[in-house]
């Protein structure tokens, strides 16, 4: 079982029984938007959500769970849409409550599983989506040295608007030399 240690805080993997709580713990921020939104959603769509994880964990997707050293779950994180062959995908995050997002949690479970992609798996390039307005987001992906590569103008429809979409990306080379 894979466990990576941070500074405060921990990576591990996810059993059912802490997808669930995740699952239950979950608010959504409607300032900091993100996409999808998963609002009403039943608790069987939480064993539903770890059966498709179990499908897919090592194959196309790393999650684990974001452990505090108490080892509470506060959220989760995952290399997504991995392709072997180009040594590259996506990373997405999520910490449940609204009281523990904007402490640094996301940014340092970032940097684990960075350092973790970068040194140990062999990826070579990692990218990151956000909503425009989604501002914490933005400053986890600035803090942790991805570069903004562009945005899709207008792409999302939510709670009524319109919202460019931003795609960050970090190079192995640019992880290893931040001066880059």
């Amino acid at each position: 079982m894979i466990k990576l240690q941070g500074n405060g805080l921990y990576l591990a993997a996810l059993d059912r029984e802490y997808c669930q709580k995740l699952w239950d713990d979950y608010e959504y921020d409607f300032i900091n938007m993100t996409e999808p939104l998963y609002i009403g959603k039943s608790r069987s769509s939480a064993d539903d959500w770890f059966e498709e994880l179990k499908k897919q964990q090592g194959n196309v997707q790393i999650r684990l769970g974001i452990f505090l050293p108490d080892n509470s779950i506060i959220g989760d994180i995952a290399l997504q849409e991995i392709d072997w062959k180009n040594r590259s995908c996506s990373i997405g995050l999520s910490i449940s409550k609204i009281e523990n997002r904007s402490k640094g949690y996301g940014s340092e479970a970032l940097r684990v599983l960075l350092e973790y992609a970068f040194l140990n798996i062999g990826l070579e390039r990692i990218y990151a989506e956000t909503l425009e307005q989604n501002k914490p987001a933005i400053k986890s992906l600035e803090k942790c040295n991805f570069v903004f590569e562009g945005k899709e103008r207008k792409a999302v429809y939510l709670a009524g608007k319109r919202w460019d979409r931003l795609r960050y990306s970090i190079l192995i080379e640019e992880y290893k030399d931040p001066a880059k």
